[in-house]
């Protein structure tokens, strides 16, 4: 109906590691619901990260205020205390609070060697994997973390791969990325026993197999011929958009009752189900579940009733 705001008009949110994929997908629909959304990373028009790629962190300010938002991107490395207290300082000069903020910092696909053991994989490597997936994530969270108890009703998003129960029964590619995904589970859990006293909650989301940008280049496919991939790998079938995990983030960020996930494991094919909301397709993904039932019980691909 004409005249009814936004759901999240008027609110204030940071996306650390917005760049692209799950990050990008979630600054966007954060925007599509009303928030101003201040956008983090390290690829800028100017100056390409160690990735070479070509998203950068302005681009996603832009789809974020075409989405109907407002974006703001603030080229920040979040290894370095002084740019997070800095970003930090302006959020709080601009807007005095901030109501969402969603840790997505990862950085680490390059450096991960697949079914490595730590005796041969690049220690330099594995420990920069750590601090890239860990360390980002307490630095912001000291300097953020004041500027959300001035918020009333403020969340906390910690962004993983995979969920608490599948990552505690699976080893994780090798030792570095399987610390790097269950390291962000564990701080929701201390982040909700932090914030919870003051009327924050905190929770960690994955995604499923998403679709990201990479993702889509290296199986030589685009998001309109995506099923393409489905040659190479049946099981491709249960990917999912960003734009899937942003709007279980969105739909989180809107909910008044969202107090209930406390520190809470979720996917963006669970909240679908809780939400009603769809990925662009229409669709609603449950891939985790996929994995279980199917791919690691090494069916054929078959997406009948998960997505």
């Amino acid at each position: 109906m004409a005249g009814i705001a936004p759901p999240l008009a008027g609110r204030v949110a940071l996306v650390a590691g917005a760049t692209r994929g799950a990050g990008r997908g979630i600054a966007v629909e954060l925007g599509a619901a009303g928030a101003t959304v201040y956008v983090t990373g390290r690829s800028t028009r100017q100056r390409r990260s160690e990735y070479d790629r070509p998203e950068t962190i302005e681009d996603t300010a832009d789809l974020v205020t075409a989405a109907g938002g407002t974006g703001i991107a603030v080229p920040t490395d979040h290894l370095v205390p002084d740019d997070v207290e800095a970003l930090s300082a302006r959020i709080a000069d601009e807007h005095g609070r901030l109501d969402v903020l969603v840790n997505d910092i990862w950085g680490g696909e390059l450096l991960t060697a697949w079914d490595t053991p730590v005796w041969e994989h690049s220690l330099a490597d594995g420990l920069r994997i750590l601090r890239l997936a860990i360390d980002t994530h307490l630095v912001t969270a000291r300097y953020a973390f004041p500027l959300l108890l001035r918020s009333d009703d403020a969340l906390v998003v910690e962004v993983t791969d995979g969920t608490a129960e599948y990552n505690a029964e699976h080893y994780r590619l090798n030792v570095y990325y399987d610390l790097a995904k269950v390291a962000p589970i564990r701080l929701a859990h201390s982040w909700a026993h932090e914030l919870r006293p003051h009327g924050a909650t905190a929770v960690v989301v994955t995604p499923g197999w998403l679709r990201s940008e990479m993702m889509l280049e290296a199986y030589g496919v685009t998001e309109p011929n995506w099923r393409d991939a489905c040659t190479e790998q049946p099981h491709f079938a249960i990917s999912e958009t960003p734009h899937f995990v942003g709007r279980a983030v969105a739909a989180l960020a809107a909910d008044p009752r969202r107090n209930r996930w406390q520190g809470a494991s979720l996917s963006s094919g669970g909240l679908a189900q809780e939400y009603g909301f769809t990925d662009l397709d229409g669709s609603a993904p449950d891939c985790w579940r996929y994995i279980r039932e199917v791919q690691d019980l090494g069916k054929a691909a078959d997406t009948s009733g998960y997505r």
